[in-house]
């Protein structure tokens, strides 16, 4: 059986992230992302495709005044909401495109988080340009994405070579320059298949879209494997010397005007 869309993964998707994420949420990207983030009591925070909510509940559960999630999955928000409803911690649940979110003012979010979302959403332009209107002036963008040098969809793969005396590990990347879509398989159960659509775009794109919408980077950490997903995954000793993943910092740039000029050219 094929299935088609986020909608078709939302259940599989929720067993798999439950209340704390998966092995890889949870034990590689995750404690690099909340590092940066930093405490979010007080703060307003909006988490944009945040599938079945776990983020956004455990953000409210840390003292958010605000916890708000968005995805434009309406099964998945069906999914969170479920596990709102039967524990609650506070957090919001909005179907929506986070490139267009009118219910919210300017400057409504103190904090935008992103987790492994942006790679997934066809117009990166306007959903970050959207962000940069929903932040306040003080505001901070924090996502995750995978590494756009290293992990290229079907543009990368492992090498690892041994000799009588040595192992080499090493990543073989190609296409980088070019900007695409991808169609991506998820093999969900014993002879059933779903398929989403992911977009490869450049580190310089991602420079880019935040600039122009008046965002400059203040950090970047390339999360590294916890001694858990050492021990559980088999690629644990290959993303030690190697990241797949990338975490960025974005602030406002004081004074910079809000950019609502039309959305740029999409991956093909």
């Amino acid at each position: 059986m094929v299935k088609q869309g986020w909608d078709a993964l939302a259940e599989w998707r929720d067993r798999r992230m439950g209340e704390a994420g998966d092995l890889w949420h949870r034990t590689l990207i995750d404690p690099t992302l909340l590092a940066v983030l930093g405490p979010v009591r007080g703060k307003r925070v909006l988490d944009v495709g945040c599938g079945n909510g776990y983020l956004t509940r455990r953000m409210a559960r840390q003292g958010a005044v605000r916890a708000v999630g968005v995805d434009q999955s309406a099964a998945s928000i069906r999914f969170a909401r479920r596990r709102e409803a039967a524990r609650p911690s506070g957090a919001e649940f909005v179907h929506g495109t986070a490139a267009r979110l009118p219910q919210f003012g300017d400057g409504t979010f103190d904090r935008v988080v992103a987790n492994m979302a942006l790679m997934d959403i066809r117009d990166a332009a306007g959903t970050v340009r959207e962000i940069g209107r929903l932040l306040a002036p003080a505001g901070r963008l924090v996502f995750s994405i995978n590494h756009p040098c290293f992990d290229i969809d079907d543009g990368s793969a492992w090498l690892v070579e041994r000799t009588p005396y040595r192992e080499t590990t090493s990543r073989k990347v190609e296409r980088y320059r070019k900007e695409r879509s991808v169609r991506i398989r998820w093999d969900v159960a014993v002879g059933e298949r779903a398929f989403t659509t992911s977009y490869h775009r450049t580190l310089s794109t991602y420079s880019r879209l935040l600039r122009n919408a008046g965002l400059a980077i203040l950090r970047l950490e390339e999360p590294s494997p916890t001694p858990e997903f050492l021990r559980e995954s088999p690629q644990g000793r290959f993303i030690a010397e190697i990241p797949l993943h990338l975490v960025v910092e974005a602030v406002r740039i004081q004074n910079a005007p809000r950019q609502r000029h039309p959305a740029s050219p999409r991956p093909k």
